[in-house]
C-alpha cells in the first residue's frame, strides 16, 4: 500500500512539469467518439504524457430532474453515493470508512457531483494495469450498488439542514435565491433546496431515482489519459458492467424538460437586510450552451463585465464613481437558458445609483456593441489565455465533457481560437440584441437603503 501511494505521489509531481511542455499540442489531439454495444457513448482523448487517466461518466440526472417538492434529490443521491456499497455476490459490503480506505490504498479517487444538468462520476487513477483494473471495479460498485444507509442519511440531512439555516443569515444567499426564483419561475433551474424539501427525501426515493436514470445505455463517458481505444473500451465495459441491462424501451429518451420562459415584464425586489454591504443582482434568462451565438456572447461579455478590471462595468461603476470594489457580468448557459447576471456589492446608500449606472452601461452596450479597440483587446486576452483552458488532463476532460453534453463538433477545441478571432463588432451587437432586453430584467437588491 505504501508503495502504491508513493508511486501516485511521484506521478502527480511529475505531471506538473510534463503538462507545461505538452499544453501547446493538446488543442490538436483528436477526440475519438463511438457508441458501445451497451448504448453508452464514449469520447476519448489519448494523452500519453503521464501514466494517468481521468474519466467522467455523466447521466441526465441532474437537479433539473428533481421533483419540485423534493428539490435536492439529485444532490442527495450524489452525496450518498460515497457513503458505502452493499454486498453483492462475492463482493462484501463496504461502509463509508472502508470505501474511503479502499480508494486511499489505490492512490485513486472517485468524486460524485450533481449539477443542474447531470449526475457525474469522476474517476482519476494511474494507468498501471493492476491499479487501474482495481480502481475501475471499485468505481463500478460505487456507481451501481450504493448502500443508501438510513442512519447516514439522517446525519447528512441534519448537517445539510443546518447549513441551509446558516446560509440564510448571509445576504448573498438571500439575493441569489430571490434572483433565481424571479428569473426562472417554475423551471427546475430556479428550484432551491429547503429544509422542507430535504424532509421529503428518503432513501427509498434515492434508490428509485438511481434505478430510473442510471443505466449503461444512458451513460456519456469522457476519457482523457494514457489509454488507447482498446483499453478505453475495456475500461468503460468494467465501469458500467454492474448497472442493470436495459432494453431499447427502457432507454427511450427521458421526458423533455420545459424550456425557461422569457420575462414578460421587469421585476424589482428590494429585500430588507441588516448588512454592511448591499448585494445587487440584475439579469434575465440567457441562452442554452448549444446556441450558435455562444462565442460572440462570450467575447462580448468579456468586454462588458467578464474581463475583470478592464471591463466597461468596472470602468464606469468602480473606477469613475467608486460605487463598488467589484462588479461583473456573466452568462450561465446549460442545456436550457441559463441566467445572464450583473452582480455587485455597494454601500447601502449607494445601491440605487449603482443599479442605475450598471443598467445604463448595459443598455448602451447592447445598443452599440464594443469599440474595435475593445474587441481587439478582448480577443488578445481570450486567445492568449486559451492554453490555460487545457493545461491539465482534468481541464481538458472538462472541455471534452462540454463537447459531449452540448453536441459540439469534435474539432471544437482545434478551431476555437480561429472562431474567436473571426468574431466582429457587428456579431457581438447582433447577438446581444437578440439575447438581452435591458428594459425587461429582474433586479434584486438585498440590504439597500430605501
Amino acid at each position: 500500500m505504501i508503495t502504491i501511494k508513493r508511486v501516485a505521489a511521484r506521478v502527480f509531481l511529475v505531471s506538473a512539469g510534463v503538462v507545461f511542455y505538452a499544453q501547446s499540442a493538446w488543442a490538436l489531439l483528436p477526440i475519438q467518439h463511438w457508441r458501445e454495444p451497451s448504448g453508452a457513448q464514449v469520447w476519448l482523448v489519448e494523452s500519453p504524457a503521464i501514466p494517468m487517466v481521468d474519466v467522467q461518466i455523466d447521466f441526465d440526472a441532474g437537479s433539473r430532474r428533481d421533483p419540485a417538492p423534493q428539490a435536492g434529490l439529485a444532490s442527495a443521491v450524489a452525496g450518498m453515493a460515497s457513503k458505502g456499497v452493499r454486498a453483492v455476490g462475492d463482493a462484501p459490503a463496504l461502509d463509508e470508512n472502508a470505501l474511503g480506505e479502499a480508494w486511499a490504498d489505490l492512490g485513486a479517487s472517485l468524486e460524485v457531483s450533481a449539477s443542474n444538468d447531470a449526475l457525474a462520476f469522476s474517476l482519476r487513477s494511474l494507468t498501471v494495469p493492476d491499479l487501474l483494473d482495481k480502481a475501475a471495479h471499485l468505481a463500478a460498485r460505487q456507481l451501481a450498488e450504493p448502500a443508501w444507509p438510513e442512519d447516514i442519511w439522517q446525519r447528512e440531512q441534519a448537517r445539510w439542514s443546518a447549513a441551509i439555516r446558516e446560509s440564510r443569515t448571509r445576504p448573498a444567499t438571500v439575493a441569489g435565491e430571490a434572483f433565481a426564483s424571479a428569473v426562472y419561475g417554475s423551471h427546475p433551474y430556479g428550484q432551491h433546496v429547503t429544509e422542507e424539501s430535504l424532509a421529503r427525501i428518503h432513501v427509498a426515493e434515492m434508490a428509485q431515482f438511481h434505478s430510473r436514470y442510471l443505466q449503461a445505455c444512458r451513460a456519456r463517458v469522457a476519457i482523457v489519459g494514457a489509454v488507447n481505444r482498446e483499453r478505453a473500451q475495456a475500461l468503460v465495459a468494467t465501469l458500467l458492467a454492474r448497472l442493470p441491462a436495459a432494453d431499447a424501451a427502457a432507454c427511450a429518451p427521458q421526458p423533455a424538460v420545459p424550456e425557461v420562459q422569457p420575462l414578460a415584464a421587469p421585476v424589482q425586489q428590494n429585500i430588507a437586510f441588516a448588512s454592511a454591504q448591499a448585494h445587487v443582482l440584475m439579469g434575465q434568462p440567457g441562452f442554452a450552451r448549444s446556441d450558435p451565438d455562444f462565442l460572440a456572447l462570450l467575447v462580448g461579455n468579456h468586454i462588458l463585465g467578464g474581463g475583470g478590471f478592464v471591463s466597461r462595468l468596472t470602468e464606469e461603476v468602480r473606477e469613475k464613481r467608486g460605487l463598488s470594489y467589484s462588479v461583473y457580468s456573466g452568462f450561465n448557459p446549460g442545456l436550457h437558458a441559463g441566467a445572464f447576471v450583473i452582480s455587485l456589492q455597494t454601500r447601502p446608500d449607494q445601491a440605487a445609483q449603482a443599479v442605475q449606472v450598471a443598467r445604463e452601461v448595459l443598455t448602451r452596450f447592447v445598443a452599440q456593441g464594443p469599440t474595435p479597440a475593445e474587441l481587439r483587446a478582448a480577443k488578445d486576452n481570450l486567445i492568449g489565455g486559451f492554453a490555460l483552458r487545457i493545461d491539465s488532463n482534468r481541464k481538458l476532460l472538462g472541455n471534452v465533457v462540454n463537447i459531449a453534453t452540448n453536441g459540439l463538433p469534435l474539432d471544437y477545441l482545434e478551431h476555437w481560437r480561429q472562431r474567436v478571432e473571426a468574431v466582429t463588432v457587428a456579431d457581438i451587437r447582433a447577438a446581444m440584441q437578440r439575447k438581452l432586453q435591458p428594459e425587461r430584467m429582474v433586479t434584486v437588491t438585498v440590504g439597500a437603503q430605501p
